[in-house]
């Protein structure tokens, strides 16, 4: 039994992680660590150290705190020998993953980096359909209206928060497992809100290293249907990946369509790892976001505030 720890209780953690420990007989929510929120039945902290310094036993922290303050916390967790889960975006930077890397190696602790859109039931058929059909175009438009699914949680539009890509990292981790090869980014235009440090819009320009050309339009304003789309035209025909990866249509016959899993199974490969005593931390699609920060030509939204 994995004695798990969930450290912010906020929208994350209420929605989509209790409910998936909840259906796993493996894992046992042994503790949470929130300064505002408390679960009934279970012994709640203000902060990691409290939770340490007391005779609640954990094995695993999961983090649910915003990207931000996730580096200090999991270097506190793994200190203290626990293994750690966290949340996407693993960090506000890529650089401060690399010390967390090497002390969860050097402790024979896990670390998870989850991306949890790569664990959505079509993900995997669509790897295999490119596996055997090469790709000619990648066409992704993943648009969503932030004021329903970040009601009030203003650390999003600040510095490390991510803006538009904390949703459009879902669509670059899918992308970065399901392509046969590595991508990189060649152009980027980002919409800033005037008071805002991060991008509310951003279109994005990639490639492989064959030329392969590939289009991202994320939007953080979408009004009405919500859009999580991935249209892949090649040479065995068209691919269309949709509902963020639970459908996957091949020229408009349906080969996936299943409800939404992802959590569950994130705690699955958390148990596989740390049954394994390894790590899982790919960082691609967090490079992908920094490099769009370092390329990307930025537009104010000067009659846009948030």
């Amino acid at each position: 039994m994995l004695r798990l720890a969930i450290v912010g209780l906020g929208k994350i953690a209420r929605d989509q992680h209790l409910p998936a420990v909840a259906g796993l007989p493996e894992i046992a929510i042994a503790a949470v660590v929130s300064r505002n929120a408390r679960l009934d039945g279970v012994p709640c902290f203000e902060t990691l150290e409290a939770l340490f310094a007391s005779d609640v036993a954990v094995d695993a922290v999961a983090l649910c705190t915003p990207p931000q303050v996730r580096r200090a916390q999991a270097a506190l967790a793994l200190a203290a020998g626990k293994h750690v889960m966290l949340e996407k975006p693993p960090g506000a930077t890529v650089s401060e993953l690399a010390p967390l890397i090497a002390m969860a190696r050097d402790k024979g602790l896990t670390l998870f980096a989850t991306w949890h859109s790569r664990f959505a039931p079509a993900v995997e058929p669509a790897r295999a359909f490119l596996a055997a059909n090469r790709p000619l175009s990648v066409k992704i438009d993943w648009r969503e209206d932030v004021r329903v699914w970040h009601p009030g949680q203003d650390w999003i539009f600040e510095a490390g928060g991510l803006g538009v890509f904390d949703p459009g990292i879902n669509a670059l981790s899918i992308l970065t497992r399901i392509l046969p090869r590595p991508v990189f980014l060649q152009g980027a235009g980002l919409a800033f809100p005037a008071n805002r440090a991060v991008p509310i819009a951003a279109e994005l320009d990639l490639a492989d290293e064959a030329g392969l050309p590939i289009r991202a339009e994320f939007d953080f304003l979408q009004a009405g249907s919500q859009s999580w789309d991935m249209r892949i035209e090649t040479e065995g025909g068209t691919l269309m990946l949709s509902a963020g990866g639970a459908k996957l249509d091949h020229d408009g016959r349906p080969l996936v369509d299943e409800p939404e899993a992802e959590y569950p199974a994130l705690y699955r490969r958390l148990i596989d790892l740390v049954g394994r005593r390894e790590s899982d931390v790919d960082l691609a699609p967090l490079q992908l976001v920094a490099d769009a920060f370092l390329l990307g030509q930025r537009r104010s939204m000067e009659a846009f505030t948030w």
